[in-house]
């Protein structure tokens, strides 16, 4: 693995992952999980939220990817693993 490199030249937009952005959205939804159990009288009726009703993907910090042009300066960089 020491010589291995990315064979594809894309990148992220605006942030690196969408980490930060998926960490937010699961704790939300696992809050709202526990909070709807503990509030719950009848647990045959029990529907719990899930993440798309949660959270909203377009408000992650990346905008998807974009291709990297082999003129800039990072090119090689961003083409390491």
């Amino acid at each position: 693995m020491a010589r291995s490199y990315r064979h594809s030249p894309f990148h992220g937009a605006c942030a690196d992952s969408d980490k930060p952005g998926k960490l937010i959205a699961n704790r939300t939804l696992r809050t709202r999980q526990r909070m709807s159990i503990k509030t719950c009288r009848d647990f045959d009726e029990l529907i719990l939220p899930t993440l798309r009703e949660v959270s909203d993907v377009w408000d992650f910090p990346k905008d998807g990817k974009c291709r990297l042009d082999p003129s800039w300066e990072c090119y090689k960089k961003l083409m390491r693993k």
